[in-house]
């Protein structure tokens, strides 16, 4: 398959309600756009990198500049077979993950195209539909968190993710324990906590907790492994996650119990599947993790989380939990029994609303080969 031409457009969303972690606050989410084209056909990928560098160093910026300038240029025109082809072309890039795995999502769309099969049977999933969750954003009070998480249960979702952050972690996650008993919990610090400081959060450890997810900064794994071993409370990583040598690393030094698999943030779903490979050899559960995605990048996470070792609720809520219009004709919808379907159509299973697209779009950026 030869890539004749991409397109990067620059979306700017605005979210229904606005989301507050532990690095700040935001009511509109941008994201770039990857379409391919080859061989008549069009696919489409998400960079999830965001505005502003609080989750990660990759931004919109960062992420239009490396594509445009770096890997595009190196695939276009070229003969790409495989996601480990595209892997290879990109590898002189050191970093820059999220704008990888953009590039290589529209890959994978256009190989499913040109087959006729979804990226679920590509990727050897095996759920036609995935649990998922919720993830709650910091409120102003703790009675607040707990009204909103009730909103939340109302409309069906089963697990609840809520956001910490140093003065507002235990007695939060305690609010919310205490209202429902029987609720599947998880808090996330992202990285918000020092090992010295994160010794306040032990009392987390008496509420039944599925986890406790990265803690500490965003490139350790040492300091994790000393945590876990003061908690019963799995440890989850995720921002320290980025490659299959740092998971293995990281189970073999027991920084972790549970790993958070984003396939923006390991450069790819090809790198998403190895990882979890490799827990699922060691008996590690998984979840798939979100970033506020628009229905293409939620289209591949659901794609994704439908293999066999992804054993936890993923961060992969509605569509409507987070916007009013998206850039897909298809919107996600939460089923009874708190899960979604995976797509089932060719590649990812989605079609682009071209008004909502041009709605969304700061910037769109040609680029073709010669």
């Amino acid at each position: 398959m030869k890539i004749e031409r991409v397109i990067l457009y620059h979306l700017r969303m605005p979210l229904l309600s606005a989301f507050e972690t532990s690095f700040g606050r935001i009511n509109t989410r941008d994201c770039v756009l990857v379409e391919a084209f080859a061989e008549g056909l069009d696919g489409y990928g998400e960079c999830p990198a965001d505005r502003d560098p609080g989750y990660s160093y990759e931004t919109v910026g960062t992420a239009l500049h490396i594509l445009q300038d770096f890997l595009v240029p190196a695939v276009l025109g070229q003969e790409i077979t495989t996601a480990e082809d595209l892997q290879q072309r990109m590898a002189f890039v050191r970093g820059h993950l999220m704008a990888k795995a953009g590039l290589e999502m529209a890959l994978w769309d256009l190989l499913g195209k040109a087959r006729g099969i979804s990226l679920r049977e590509m990727l050897g999933g095996v759920r036609q539909k995935v649990d998922v969750g919720v993830s709650v954003g910091l409120q102003e009070s703790p009675s607040r968190l707990v009204e909103v998480v009730r909103g939340y249960l109302e409309l069906g979702y089963r697990r609840v993710k809520i956001k910490i952050k140093p003065g507002r972690d235990v007695g939060d996650a305690q609010a919310v324990r205490k209202a429902f008993p029987s609720l599947r919990l998880q808090v996330d610090a992202n990285s918000a906590y020092t090992l010295e400081s994160a010794a306040s959060l032990t009392p987390l450890d008496e509420l039944d907790l599925l986890l406790i997810e990265q803690p500490l900064a965003e490139d350790d794994l040492w300091d994790h492994h000393q945590m876990q071993a003061w908690f019963r409370t799995p440890i989850c990583l995720d921002e320290s996650i980025t490659s299959l040598r740092l998971a293995r690393q990281a189970l073999e030094m027991k920084a972790c119990r549970v790993i958070n698999i984003k396939p923006g943030r390991v450069g790819g779903l090809s790198q998403g599947v190895a990882i979890h490979d490799l827990c699922q050899d060691q008996g590690i559960p998984v979840w798939c993790g979100g970033m506020l995605e628009t229905g293409v990048g939620r289209a591949s996470n659901l794609a994704l989380a439908s293999l066999p070792g992804f054993t936890l609720p993923g961060d992969i809520s509605a569509t409507d939990r987070y916007y009013h219009e998206d850039i897909t004709h298809e919107r996600f919808v939460l089923n009874p029994d708190s899960t979604i379907d995976v797509p089932s159509g060719p590649g990812l299973g989605v079609s682009i609303d071209p008004s909502a697209l041009k709605r969304a779009t700061l910037t769109r950026i040609n680029l073709a080969s010669h």
